[in-house]
């Protein structure tokens, strides 16, 4: 790489952003980091630059809110980005239904706002932190890029939304390259223990639910449903090492120099289900702690098996994942042991 080229990813100081700097640092760009603080660390950020050793130099992090404009403005004038890597959003399914207007300002306006700030200053290539929540209810698996797009819940549909004003973009002016990254279920953590997910309140995913309770900060683990047609009874999801979606990124940004791309669209996942009694075993395997389960009824929505075709991925990336459920459930139980209340203390958490 000639000149380092410089990227800013939004969000990232959060769980799968903080991870995706390091390996850019790591690879030879540089990063600068905006991150309105609301659900991570600026702790992150400096593990992230300590971890880079003497190129953690090649970082800098700016707090700033995305619907803030004139402070955008005057990051863009101020320095040329080659690429944007776009984290920035609220992510919880019950908040977002119990708060719609709060995910549709936050995560639509500014991402909005983000655009034309990009597009006013002639950075045209984006990499969007897309979910599999586009997919709603699959009727079958596994998921391919070309599946019919129906999401559930408010959260959802900011993420399909952002998609389709991409694809609206792309479509009014080719000059854009942008590449929607569709991810499953992000789980483990930086082999080092020094950075990982750090949720604030009750966790709305599996596994930093699992590691409280290992952690003896929660007392057990609720189970949504054991009555599936599966092969125990609970629900299956494609679980994603973050390092593994790290170096996703990483594949998404070096393709957008390639001159087809257009507005394109990637699963990122392992292309293998697991359910959530099988992760549980894992992580007692990796952590040597006894999970205490107690057992609810399907929450109403919940799919019953969920995971990625990654062929596109794989043959127009160039990227697969590495990691396995061992090394997923290893890598988080070494964050959490190191770290049992996340970037805080007990008294913030």
């Amino acid at each position: 790489m000639p000149e380092k080229m410089n990227i800013l990813v939004t969000g990232g100081a959060g769980y799968i952003g903080s991870h995706t700097v390091l390996q850019l640092l790591l690879g030879g760009y540089k990063a600068v980091v905006v991150d309105n603080l609301d659900n991570s660390s600026d702790v992150a950020i400096k593990r992230v630059q300590e971890l880079a050793a003497d190129k953690g130099s090649n970082l800098s992090f700016h707090k700033m809110d995305l619907r803030d404009k004139p402070a955008l403005e005057s990051l863009f004038a101020s320095e040329k980005f080659d690429a944007v890597i776009h984290f920035a959003g609220l992510k919880a399914v019950g908040e977002s239904v119990q708060k719609p207007l709060l995910y549709y300002n936050n995560n639509l306006i500014g991402t909005i706002t983000l655009l034309e700030v990009m597009a006013a200053h002639g950075c045209k290539k984006l990499v969007f932190s897309s979910s599999a929540t586009v997919y709603g209810w699959p009727k079958e698996v596994p998921c391919t890029e070309e599946f019919p797009l129906c999401a559930v819940n408010p959260y959802g549909r900011t993420k399909l939304f952002i998609e389709e004003i991409c694809r609206d973009i792309y479509g009014s002016d080719s000059g854009w390259k942008i590449i929607l990254l569709r991810y499953f279920n992000p789980v483990g953590a930086h082999p080092s223990g020094y950075i990982g997910e750090d949720p604030r309140g009750i966790p709305n995913n599996l596994m930093p639910f699992v590691q409280q309770v290992a952690v003896g900060r929660r007392p057990a683990l609720t189970v949504f449903g054991n009555d599936y047609s599966t092969k125990d009874g609970t629900g299956v999801r494609d679980y994603i090492h973050v390092e593994d979606l790290a170096d996703g990124h990483i594949a998404a940004v070096n393709k957008l120099s390639d001159p087809s791309i257009g507005c394109e669209v990637y699963n990122l996942g392992t292309g293998k289900g697991t359910s959530v009694l099988e992760m549980v075993a894992a992580f007692e395997k990796a952590s040597g702690k006894k999970i205490p389960l107690v057992i609810a009824g399907r929450r109403p929505g919940d799919a019953e098996v969920v995971y990625a075709s990654t062929a596109k991925a794989e043959r127009e990336l160039n990227w697969k994942a590495k990691y396995g459920i061992d090394e997923m459930c290893r890598d988080q139980w070494n964050w959490a042991s190191k770290n049992p209340y996340g970037y805080g203390s007990p008294d913030s958490s």
